[in-house]
Order: structure tokens, then sequence, then C-alpha cells
């Protein structure tokens, strides 16, 4: 780097040159003239230009956070300040309000950031600012140019780079406490810089102001709402207040106004008549002031203890971060200690959003994670898991190691822990909220009941987590389908209806308590509803033995429980599928092996006809193999019923399958398994179509009832038909015989009545209007 004797000409000062009253931040054109005169000018290494259309081009993705970087330093040259003062107590002399300003000029297109913190001397401008290689340029350039991920920002320093985003020129005045002058900083990022002495003077006092020059597609950032909403996005929990420059009307003779409060008393109507013709006179004018509004004011509650910060203010907090208008249901506030240290509040919503599960694949985390109180992500996908995304919340760390942007961490061990400690404190909460819902209800048992009304008022009342299962039990369902690290414990909190449980939601651990001693699974059965699946003939034995069964009525039950498979060592089984097994004495058994033998004509004659029924017959095209027929043992009143081998889809599942809109047919009819169709021994109409078959196998009746017996067993068990037609056309044949009618008969066109009758009726009702009319008539001479 070498100092020239060619000034460099301002170009945004030169266009205002010949307004002579002219002030851009701060200069008048005197200013500026003398500056120009003075100014010693600077080169930037070759590496620059290169750095300079990484940052511009490439490096970040949002534009906006210029804001963030320039805060970010402010904020850093703010803590030096801190810092020396505490060494030197005179450091900070008159001005000891160590804070941030914001303003901008809609005339002058310039935005401005002012700290009070250390500031620069000129050979501080020079090097820090001038010679961005002395940070590490040609290492970062060289590694962006390999293709490695960058490292920390403050190993390069190019954070303040970020303000060309948005500029065509920057202006940075500083004056520090080693330096008695004040010194301005100017570059284009043309490869060249200017410094030269305030010719102001010392108008700062202490501290650094950087002054961007928009470009003409950043004048979005002139807007008072939009600074305030920035401000507040990335630095809303930074320690020192920040204040953004605003402006408001007020009434010009406000203070005369305020007089009027001393004067006597009036009447209403002497009142009335002079505002009147205050009125009349003049109409009050208004002026507009500009006052400094602080935008931090929520203060980063997760630095203090958690003893000293109040329910209220947890409450506070989550609203301001979340933007919702309900109190948290529950929270966890803890510090992070060991390979990394961080701090973090997680909180539970009460409700959840409406689209939440809306795509939910692409969906990321809501927790925002911080470095030192600046945010780096307001959304990240690494913090937590897909189906913990309804959780809100903040994570700040000193140590996390950035890329250059600060908008991607870095893929390493690091962040994995953050993760994993993140999963694991979420997890915590939801099971102490479990935990203390059982312990209620075990101390609502052990005491004495009261009065009925109060008793019907504590049942309308839903505790905290049984909430909080209404509003997100799909996402704990699909983390048990998606965490095998954590399955087992996201399995505790899972709570489903019974057979037995009144329509009220039970956990795996109370179905445990209530099994039966010598019972060896879980079962469980799916469907649309539950009064569906209490009339299914597959729950039928276990009502009767009293065994109670998992009723799955959500599309995410029956695949999260197939993920689980077992539960403290209980198998899943479902009742709905081939080879259930129930405990039996040794008299049943050898009295089900007889009927075995007895129905072993009709179960292999049935087996041959539907067979045929769907490779060759009606069904062929309905993709419905059937395995087998056999005799059942969990059948009580119905005469057969349809279920699938063990590891095909159950009725259930084929439907939510086939209403996919991308569906495989191919693939969904290997899925769907080969069926088994169970009949009844001891049904009448199963044992009388036994002795048909005995005389006839080709008996045509027994045909007809053994192909609408299996079609309507398929119904009830839940299974769709493709080809309801021969169904139908069998159920339409048994109702003509049942009436009395040929089901054979040819369709005959009904007979109309012929013409003259329908001439005679007509007559016959026009008399009998002229009788009535003559009536009438007769009742009116006689009046």
């Amino acid at each position: 780097m070498r100092a020239l004797s060619v000034p460099w000409l301002l170009t945004a000062w030169w266009a205002l040159a010949d307004q002579p009253d002219a002030v851009v931040d701060g200069f008048t054109t005197e200013d500026r003239e003398k500056m120009t005169e003075s100014s010693e000018k600077h080169e930037f290494q070759a590496e620059v230009n290169r750095l300079m259309d990484i940052i511009i081009n490439s490096l970040y993705t949002d534009k906006q956070v210029f804001v963030r970087e320039l805060i970010s330093n402010a904020a850093d040259a703010l803590e030096k300040a801190r810092f020396m003062s505490v060494q030197d107590e005179a450091f900070l002399g008159d001005n000891k309000d160590l804070e941030i300003k914001v303003e901008y000029d809609d005339e002058g297109k310039t935005l401005s950031i002012v700290d009070s913190g250390i500031g620069m001397t000129k050979a501080d401008l020079i090097n820090n600012l001038g010679t961005v290689a002395k940070s590490g340029t040609t290492n970062f350039l060289e590694a962006i140019q390999d293709g490695a991920d960058a490292n920390l920002i403050g190993q390069f320093g190019v954070g303040f780079y970020a303000a060309f985003l948005v500029a065509d020129k920057v202006t940075v005045t500083s004056k520090c406490n080693d330096d008695p002058k004040q010194h301005v900083w100017e570059s284009s990022a043309d490869a060249s810089f200017t410094v030269t002495e305030d010719p102001r003077g010392n108008t700062l006092g202490r501290g650094t102001r950087v002054t961007l020059h928009l470009k003409e597609d950043a004048h979005e950032f002139l807007s008072e709402d939009k600074l305030k909403e920035l401000t507040k996005k990335y630095s809303q929990f930074m320690q020192f207040p920040i204040y953004v420059k605003t402006k408001k009307e007020i009434e010009a003779d406000a203070e005369e106004d305020d007089d009027d409060d001393d004067d006597e008393e009036k009447d209403d109507a002497e009142v009335k008549e002079e505002d009147e013709e205050k009125k009349e006179e003049k109409q009050p004018g208004k002026k507009t002031v500009h006052e400094w509004e602080q935008v931090n004011t929520q203060k980063a509650i997760w630095l203090r203890q958690k003893e000293d910060v109040k329910e209220e203010e947890y409450n506070e907090f989550y609203k301001a971060i979340s933007k919702d208008y309900l109190d948290p249901l529950s929270y966890t506030h803890f510090n992070a200690e060991g390979e990394i240290e961080f701090k973090s509040i997680l909180f539970l919503p009460k409700k959840a959003p409406f689209d939440m599960m809306d795509n939910y694949w692409t969906k990321k985390s809501e927790v925002k994670l911080y470095v030192r109180r600046v945010l780096v992500a307001e959304k990240f996908e690494e913090l937590l898991p897909r189906y913990l995304n309804f959780v809100r919340g903040v994570v700040d760390s000193d140590d996390l190691p950035l890329n250059v942007s600060r908008e991607q961490l870095q893929q390493n061990k690091i962040m994995k822990v953050i993760s994993k400690k993140l999963v694991r404190k979420t997890l915590e909460l939801l099971k102490k909220l479990a935990k203390d819902e059982s312990s209620e209800e075990e101390d609502e048992e052990g005491e004495e009941k009261e009065a009925s009304t109060e008793e019907d008022k504590k049942d309308d009342e839903e505790t905290p987590w049984q909430k909080f299962y209404k509003e997100f039990a799909k996402n704990l369902k699909m983390g048990c389908y998606e965490d095998d690290s954590n399955r087992s414990k996201i399995s505790k909190l899972l709570r489903f209806a019974t057979t037995k449980s009144d329509g009220k939601e039970i956990s795996l651990d109370q179905y445990l308590d209530n099994m039966k001693d010598n019972q060896e699974s879980i079962y469980y059965m799916a469907g649309e509803s539950k009064e569906v699946l209490e009339k299914s003939p597959s729950l039928q034995i276990f009502q009767k033995k009293g065994i109670e069964v998992l009723t799955l009525t959500d599309h995410l039950d029956e695949s999260c429980i197939q993920k689980l498979a077992d539960y403290e060592g209980k198998k899943f089984v479902s009742i709905q599928k081939a080879d259930i097994k129930l405990e039996e004495t040794e008299e049943e058994k050898k009295r089900f092996e007889k009927i075995k033998d007895m129905y072993k004509p009709l179960t292999d004659w049935w087996k041959e006809k539907l067979t045929d029924l769907t490779e060759k017959g009606a069904l062929k095209d309905s993709g419905v193999k059937v395995e087998s027929v056999q005799l059942s043992k969990r059948l009580v009143d119905s005469p057969c019923v349809v279920v699938t081998s063990q590891f095909g889809y159950s009725a259930h599942q084929e439907k939510i399958m086939r209403a996919q809109a991308f569906q495989n047919k191919d693939q969904l009819n290997m899925m769907a398994g080969r069926k088994t169709l169970e009949i009844n021994p001891n049904h009448p109409v199963v044992h009388d179509l036994l002795e048909k078959i005995k005389q006839d196998k080709e008996n045509s009746q027994a045909v007809d009832t053994a192909t609408v017996l299996f079609q309507t067993a398929m119904i009830e068990s839940g299974y769709d038909i493709s080809d309801p037609s021969v169904l139908v056309k069998k159920v339409y044949a048994m109702m003509s015989k049942e009436i009395g009618v040929d089901p054979n008969a040819p369709m005959k066109e009904i007979e109309v009545p012929e013409e003259e009758e329908e001439a005679e009726d007509t007559a016959d009702a026009e008399d009998e209007d002229d009788a009535d009319e003559t009536e009438s008539d007769s009742k009116k001479e006689e009046l």
C-alpha cells in the first residue's frame, strides 16, 4: 500500500458542489473542498477487488445483513470502550453513554450508524479498513477458490465490507482518545480509498460514524419502519442500547394549550361557544420533530439464572420471539456445559400453527440461533429434527464456529452436539408434562369422591399434557417413525384409545398395567373410527375373552406402531392379520383339530372357487390374491372375515396408500399381501354350505353363497372391491328370490292406461266442478 499525491475526487459530493448550502453527512460544501485538497489517496492490494466482488455477488444471500454486520462491529467497539473504562475510570470522559444510533437522510440518500465506542486513529483507519489483507484476505480468497468452507468471520474481518452490498460509497468518521484529531476514511470499493483530517474538528467526542451512500435499488432502507424492523430482528437482545431516529408530528401550539388547565371553571355552554370560535379563527398547525427510539428493549433473559426470572418475563419473552398472542404451555431454561457451552430457552406453544404439517419435509426449526446475542439464523434446519419444528426458543453461544457470512454453520461435530442436547431437553420437558398428568390422576383416585357437580367440572378441564397431545400428537408419531435414537423415549409419550378406555387415550405403560397375567402381546387394530372398529368381526373373540385392544384411528398410528415393533418386551400384534395366537386349553385345541378335519372339504373347495374368481373370473383385475381358506379362532357371531398376511398392508393402510396422488400400483399390489378367508364353523350359513358341497360340489347356489360371503367379508373387514357389480348382481338376485320374483325373468315395459279411460276421468272431474259451482250459486241466492 502506498500514499499518492493525486487527490481523489469524490463523485457524490461533486454532484452537490453547485448547491452552496448542501449538507451531506454533516459536511458542508466548504468542508468537502478542504477535505478534497488535503486528502491522501491509498490503494488496496490486488486481492481486495476480488474480495469485493465475492462479497457483493456471492458471499451474502441477503443484502440486508449489512445491518447486522455494522451493528455487531459497533457493539465490539463499545465493548472495548467498556473494558478500557474498567481499567481507567477517566477513559469515558464526559461521554459516558455507551450506545448505538441509527439515522437516515432522505435528501442525501444516506444511512448512518454511530457508536460511542473506542474509535480509531488515522493509522487504525488505514490498517484496519484499508489493509484488508492484514486480516487474512489472501488466505480467505484461496479458501473460497479451493471450494473449502471459510472459517471465523473475525479471522478475515470482512464483515464491514458488507456495507458495499447496498452502498456505492462508504464514509467512516472516527475519533479515538489516543488521537487528538478526528479523521475521515472514504471508499467506493474501486481499489482505492482516502483518509483525511476532519475539517469540522472533533464532532463525535469519541466513537465512529459509518455512513452509507445508498445505491438506487437500496433506497428501501431509508424507511424508518424498515430500519426498526431490521435492527430489532438482528440486534434485539444486544446489551448496549440501540436507537433509531424517528419522525413525529406534534401540534405546533401544544405548549400553549397546556396552559388552559389553569383557567377558571366555566359553564358547558360557554366552553362550547369558545371552542367553536377558536375553530373558526384557525386550525392548529403541526410540526415535525425527531426523536431517538430505543428498539432493543427486550432483554436477553437466557443469560440470567432461571431462579431470577419471573413467570411473566418468560411469557413476554416467548411472545416477543414467536409472535404468538398466547402464553407458552411450558418451557425449559438451561445452560449446557462440556464440549461446547451455550445457553438456551425452549418453549412449547399452546396451539399448533394451522399450517404445521404443510410442507413438513421442507420446514426448518423455529429456534433462533444467536452468537453473543447477535442473530445468526431465524430458522435453522440442523438445530432440531423436523418432528420438533413446533418448538420455539433461542440458543446463544459465545464460541460457535461460523462461516464468513454468518449465514450457515459448519457441518461439524459441534452442531451435532448442540442438536442432541436440544432434543434431549425437549423430550425431558415433554416427559415431565406427561408425568405430571399421571401423578394428578393417581391423586384423584386416592381421594374420596366429591360432589357430582365438582367432578363434572374436573372432567371438563384438560391437563397441560392433554392440551399438548391434542395439538402435537402427529409430531410425536412422526418422531417415533423417523428418530431411531430416541424412539423408545418418544414411545412413552404416545397415547392411544382402547376398547376399554371409554374413548380416553392412555399410555402404553397403562395398557401394560391392565394386561391379563397370561397375555404375551399388545394387540391393536386400525380403522377409520372407533365406532367402526368396535363392530369389526376381528374383535369378537377379544371382546368375549375381555382382552384390551388398542384402537388406532389416526393415519400415522399404524406405521408408528409397526416401527416400534415391541414395547417393554411385549410385541405388537395386529388382530386384523393372519396367524393370531390366543391362549387355549388342551381340550379347545383337540376340539379345533377335529373341526378342522371336519371342514376340510369345505375349505379346499372354497379355496379353489376363490382362486378361479380372483384369477380367471370376475375379480381377476382386482389385484386380490387369496392365500387360503381357514377355520377361524377369532370369530364369534360373524360367518367369515378376511385378513391379510403378517407383512402385508392392513385394510386401513391400503386405503391410505390408494389415496396417494403418486401411488405406485405395482408396489401397492405387492405390499397389499395375499388375503386369507377365515370362516366360523359354528355359524349356520357356513355349516349349511358344508352340507351342500358334500352332496354336490357344483351346486350353483353354494357357489353364489360362497362368492357373496367372500365379497361381503372383504367390505366388512375394510377392504375395497374394485368391481362391486358382481356382488350387486348377486344381491339383487337373492332379493328377487326372497320376494318371489324370478331373477332371470325378462324385462317388460309397463302398460300405460288407454286414452278413453283418461277422457272419462277428465269428464267426471268436470262434472264434479260444475256441481260445486251450482251449489255455491244457490247458497248466494238464499242469502
